[in-house]
Parts: structure tokens; C-alpha cells; sequence
């Protein structure tokens, strides 16, 4: 049992603060009120400090980096106060699985360091739950996952049998309390997935009382227009949807304000968020600086694709006409050359005595396109502004890994909710609106139970804070951040 006495309580209402007692039992708030008198194995002095829920992290990637398995405390997610993270983004998820493949996350991680034993979310659940996580964990389905088993990597469109089998394997997912459907539409395998095919399955996400989240087609000059067609898909079928990472392009910032007045001349009629950070860096897969055309089933062709002479020609004659600037580009994940990350493409090529175009096709071979870049390509004013709108939930877009000289971690790793605060002071909105649009929003949203709020009988998910800063951070009940320092405690679960 845990006491918490004289604090003062931002229970994620958006109401105002108030003075008390909290009592902790198990993994659940046992009482909020005033116990003078009241005894307990551990007891906490709050004076000078501020209890919280624990924060909702609305996209993470700790999954797509295997880093729930490598790194399962999630220390860099706990520091921040965060005790509950939502992966399976952007199409691509741990679970549900029929040959034990994970070819959909390889853009993020080395799958074959991993023994796959699971094919169900429920599978993953009671695994994930014997590792002991340091966070709450919770899954969508990711749809580039489900269909890459089904149609392998040609890509064209599902049988009927087909897409039975999917649509069987989705209601079996939500069934087990999969959070809903995500989509990575901007990723050369789902890029021309029809319409009506996304659009069958959310009516089965729908039934589930489930959710929707996207990573958008184009984040260009079709950003609007990408927007547009989500927008429709949550009109046709009354699905709550989330655009992922929802960002303004350096060169785009008129399109993608353009998409903004879309989402808010619609929010009557469609229910839908977007998430965010403040950070101006894409973490990109080598692969995507490839043109579209080039970008076809799976890594293997794409690998033929630049052998061949003549298509060579053709990309690199593209890449010296478009608008990329290698000079901004970081290599972040080299798989096997550990040496050259933290090296622009620009000092890699020049080392080879290439060019960056030429240079950015090698470090595609060497790795065999399973390499990542860092993109200072966003525009960090607006960014910024979109932090406080309304529609908007705060998502870092990163996973939490251990430290090495493998991976580069983006500043927003651990940053994200450190920098929310900053922002929000400086728009002067109170503490109390800011925990309510990173614990209660995203809990309502995703459909989290008795999480999001600090209230009797709902599980001990808290962060304590002096200020902003976090001090302390319980993960139902069990005291995970003491005095600043990880203590080493998994009370995380698989929701």
C-alpha cells in the first residue's frame, strides 16, 4: 500500500487543482481524499509536488524497433512520465501474424533477431505480459501486416477468399481487445490499396466500437487531398480516426494548411484527431528517397531495380532533379555498417568518392535497404501551433531502445513530453487543460478503461512532478521513477 499525502491533484478533468490524500492499493487508487490518520508501507510526502495521471504516448514505435523485447523497462518513455504507449502504427503491428513474419516493420528493425512464437494478439498479450514492460502497452492492427501475409509482396488486390481470411483475422483481433485498424498508405505496399477495401474493414472496426489511424498518402502537394479521402472514409463508415504524425513539410506549409481547415470545417460531421510532437526531424527509410515507381515488392526487387543500368539511370537522373537535400540527411540505422551512422549521406558518398546521389543508392545496397535517415525537413513554427489545437494528441513517433552505437535516437525519444510542456507554458494554457491532452483525451480516444483520470477504483497510472518536471511515476501501483532515477520496476501491462 501506498500513501501520497498533501498534494495537489490534477486528476485530467481540465478542472482546477485541488489538496489531498491518495491511496494506493494493489493497482488500483484505492481513495482520494484526507486520511491524517491513515498508516502505509510506503509513504510519500507531495508537499510542493503534483499528482498526474500517467501520460499517453498516441504513437509510439517501441514495437516496430522490437524494442518491447530489447529494451522492455522503456526507460526513456518513464522519465518523461509516460506510463502508457500505443503502437502498431502506420500498417505495420507485432500481432496478428500466419507464418510468424514480421517483413512489415523490417523498414525499422533487424526481425531476424527475434524467435517469433505468437500469431494472435492474444499470444502477444500473455508474452509481452511474462516479459514485464515497464509501460502500458496497447495495439492496433496493423493492415500492411494482415495483407502482406495474405497476398505476399505482389501487389494488387484480394480475392474475395482473401479477404475473408482478413476480415476473419481483424473481428479475431478486435475481439481480443486490438485498440483498432492502422494503415500506412504513404509505404509503397499499401499505396495503392483501394478505397473500398479500407473501407470494409472499418466497418468491422466500427462494429468493435474500435478506431481508425493513418498514415496519410501523400504528405506533399496531395496532402489535402489525402486528408479529403480519410475524412470521407470517417463519414462512410462512423469510425473515430487519427491521422498519424499529421506534419508540415519544409516547401508544403500552404498544403498542409490547406488539409488543417479540411479536418475543421468537417468536425461535425467526421469524428477526427490528428497526432504530433514538436520535433523537425523525419525519421525516414532509405528506401523512400527512391521514385514511386521504383518502390514495388518488397526489398528484394527493389534491390534488382537499382542493379539494373538503365533503371539506375532513370532514378539517378530523379534524384538530381528533385528537391532533396542530402546535405540535411543523417544516416540514423546502417544494418551491418555500424561505422557510418551519425555520418551525412553527403560525408558517406564523398568517403566512397561518390556523389550524394550516387552515394544514397550505395548505402541502399551496402544495407540492403534496411537503413534509416534522419530529415530536418519540417516546418518547426507550425509544429509548434498545432501542438495546442484541439484536435490534436501528442505522439513521439519513437521508440524507447536501449543505448548503443547502432541507432541514432532522435531528441524526441526522450523529449517529446518535455517539450509539450514548454510549448503549452508558453501559449500560457494552464496545467490543468495540458495533463487533460496527454492522459484523458488519448484515453477517451483509443478507448482505454480506467486509465486517463486519477479516480477511485481506476488503475494507479501517475506521474508525479515538481512543476513540469517529473520526479516520480507509478505504473499501476508500482513505483517505476523514484526521485528522478528508474527503479528498475515493470508494472506495465498489455492492454
Amino acid at each position: 500500500m501506498i500513501l501520497i499525502k498533501s498534494i495537489k491533484i490534477i486528476d485530467g478533468t481540465g478542472q482546477s487543482a485541488f489538496k489531498g490524500d491518495i491511496l494506493i492499493k494493489g493497482d488500483k487508487i484505492s481513495a482520494i481524499g484526507n486520511f491524517p490518520n491513515k498508516q502505509a508501507e510506503v509513504v510519500i510526502d507531495g508537499l510542493g509536488l503534483i499528482a498526474t495521471p500517467g501520460f499517453i504516448d498516441a504513437n509510439a514505435d517501441s514495437d516496430h524497433y522490437l524494442g518491447l523485447f530489447t529494451n522492455p523497462l522503456q526507460k526513456d518513455f518513464l522519465l518523461q512520465g509516460v506510463t502508457t504507449i500505443i503502437g502498431g502504427q502506420c500498417g505495420s503491428s507485432l500481432a496478428p501474424l500466419m507464418y510468424g513474419s514480421l517483413k512489415s516493420i523490417r523498414k525499422w528493425a533487424d526481425t531476424d533477431l527475434i524467435n517469433v512464437d505468437w500469431t494472435t494478439v492474444a499470444d502477444l498479450k500473455k508474452l509481452l505480459n511474462r516479459i514485464k514492460l515497464g509501460v502500458n502497452f496497447g495495439t492496433l492492427v496493423g493492415h500492411s501486416t494482415v495483407r502482406r501475409d495474405i497476398s505476399g509482396e505482389e501487389i494488387r488486390d484480394l480475392t474475395e477468399s482473401e479477404f475473408e481470411i482478413f476480415e476473419n483475422s481483424l473481428s479475431n483481433a478486435l475481439k481480443n481487445q486490438a485498440l483498432g485498424l492502422s494503415t500506412g498508405l504513404g509505404y509503397s505496399h499499401s499505396r495503392y490499396i483501394p478505397y473500398n477495401e479500407i473501407k470494409r474493414l472499418l466497418f468491422i472496426v466500427a462494429k468493435y466500437g474500435r478506431v481508425y489511424a493513418t498514415h496519410l498518402k501523400n504528405e506533399k502537394e496531395g496532402i489535402a487531398e489525402s486528408v479529403a479521402e480519410t475524412i470521407n472514409m470517417a463519414k462512410d463508415t462512423g469510425v473515430p480516426v487519427i491521422i498519424s504524425h499529421f506534419r508540415p513539410l519544409l516547401g508544403f506549409e500552404a498544403q498542409f494548411q490547406e488539409a488543417l481547415e479540411i479536418i475543421e470545417k468537417n468536425l461535425d460531421k467526421a469524428n477526427v484527431y490528428f497526432d504530433t510532437n514538436s520535433s523537425d526531424i523525419s525519421i525516414l527509410p532509405v528506401y523512400s528517397f527512391l521514385p514511386a515507381w521504383a518502390q514495388q515488392n518488397g526489398f528484394e526487387r527493389m534491390l534488382e531495380i537499382i542493379s539494373d543500368k538503365d533503371y539506375r539511370r532513370k532514378i539517378l537522373e530523379e534524384l538530381r532533379n528533385s528537391d532533396i537535400r542530402f546535405d540535411a540527411l543523417i544516416i540514423a540505422k546502417a544494418k551491418n555498417n555500424p561505422y557510418i551512422v551519425g555520418k551525412t549521406i553527403k560525408e558517406f558518398a564523398e568517403n566512397r568518392g561518390l556523389d550524394a546521389y550516387e552515394g544514397i543508392l550505395a548505402l541502399m545496397e551496402i544495407t540492403k535497404m534496411n537503413s534509416q535517415v534522419f530529415y530536418k525537413n519540417l516546418n518547426t513554427e507550425i509544429l509548434n501551433e498545432i501542438i495546442a489545437h484541439p484536435r490534436a494528441i501528442i505522439g513521439s513517433n519513437s521508440a524507447s531502445l536501449p543505448d548503443s552505437q547502432l541507432i541514432l535516437k532522435p531528441e524526441r525519444a526522450q523529449k517529446t513530453f518535455v517539450r509539450f510542456f514548454e510549448i503549452m507554458k508558453d501559449k500560457k494554457i494552464s496545467l490543468e487543460e495540458s495533463i487533460k491532452n496527454i492522459t484523458a483525451k488519448p484515453a477517451k480516444f483509443f478507448g482505454l478503461q480506467k486509465r486517463g483520470l486519477l479516480r477511485e477504483g481506476w488503475f494507479a497510472d501517475m506521474a508525479i512532478l515538481k512543476d513540469t518536471e517529473v520526479i516520480n511515476v507509478m505504473v499501476n501501483g508500482q513505483l517505476t521513477v523514484q526521485d528522478k532515477a528508474v527503479t528498475g520496476h515493470r508494472g506495465g501491462q498489455a492492454i
